[in-house]
C-alpha cells in the first residue's frame, strides 16, 4: 500500500513532534547543502525549536556574513525604489505644471484672464498675436501664390490647344480620326469626286433597272 497524505497540523504528542522535528530538520540541512553545491549558490540556513535551540547552516564561512550581505542587498533595493519613485513623482509634478502653464497661456491668447498681467505683459501677448498672424498671412500668400501658378498654367495650355485647332494642326486632325467610328472612318478617306462626274453604270444593269421601272408602273386595264 501506499503511503498516506500527512496533514499539516500541529503534533500534539511532544515525543512524536520532537522525532518529527529532528527529522525533518536534518532533511532540511542536508537539502540545503546539495543546493550550495549543486547550484553554486550561496544559502543560509536558520532553524529555532520550540525550546529555542538555535540550528544553522552557512554555505559560506559563517551564516553572520550571508546575513550582512542580505541586509545589504536589501537597503540598497529599498534605496533604489525610493530614489526611482521619487524622480517618477518629481516628474509628474514637472509636467503637471507645465500643463496648467500652457493651459493658462492659451487662455490668454484668446482674451481672458488679463486682468492681472501688467503693461510688459500685455505687450509681449500682442507681439505673440501679430508674429503668429505675420505667419498665417505668409503661408497663405504661398498657398495663393501657387494655385495662381497652376491656373495660369492650365489656362496657357487650353490657349495653345484652341490655337493650334483653328491653324488646323496635323496632330489635332489625326488625333480627331481616330476617334471616328468604324462606319464613318471608311467614307472619310474615299476621294470625293468631281463635279460633273456621273457614276459608270453596266448595259445589263442598266436594262434591268428599265425593266423594273416599267414593271411597277400601273397598267391601262387597271385604271
Amino acid at each position: 500500500m501506499g503511503r498516506g497524505k500527512v496533514v499539516l497540523e500541529r503534533i500534539e504528542n511532544k515525543i512524536n513532534r520532537q522525532v518529527t522535528f529532528s527529522k525533518r530538520r536534518n532533511g532540511m540541512l542536508k537539502k540545503a547543502y546539495e543546493l550550495s553545491v549543486l547550484c553554486d549558490a550561496e544559502v543560509a540556513l536558520i532553524i529555532f525549536s520550540s525550546r529555542g535551540k538555535l540550528s544553522e547552516f552557512g554555505s559560506s564561512t559563517s551564516v553572520s556574513q550571508t546575513l550582512e550581505k542580505y541586509w545589504q542587498h536589501r537597503y540598497t533595493s529599498d534605496v533604489h525604489f525610493a530614489d526611482e519613485t521619487q524622480t517618477l513623482y518629481q516628474e509628474v509634478l514637472r509636467l503637471k505644471a507645465k500643463h496648467e502653464s500652457l493651459q493658462l497661456s492659451q487662455r490668454r491668447l484668446l482674451g481672458e484672464e488679463l486682468e492681472e498681467l501688467s503693461m510688459k505683459e500685455l505687450y509681449n501677448i500682442e507681439k505673440q498675436v501679430d508674429r503668429a498672424l505675420t505667419q498665417a498671412r505668409q503661408k497663405k500668400e504661398v498657398e495663393l501664390e501657387d494655385e495662381n501658378k497652376q491656373l495660369k498654367s492650365q489656362l496657357e495650355l487650353e490657349q495653345s490647344f484652341q490655337a493650334a485647332q483653328g491653324l488646323g494642326d496635323p496632330n489635332i486632325e489625326a488625333g480627331y480620326e481616330d476617334n471616328i467610328p468604324p462606319s464613318q472612318a471608311n467614307h472619310a478617306h474615299l476621294p470625293s469626286l468631281p463635279q460633273g462626274y456621273h457614276q459608270f453604270i453596266p448595259q445589263e444593269r442598266a436594262s434591268e433597272a428599265r425593266l423594273d421601272k416599267g414593271a411597277n408602273k400601273p397598267t391601262a386595264g387597271w385604271l
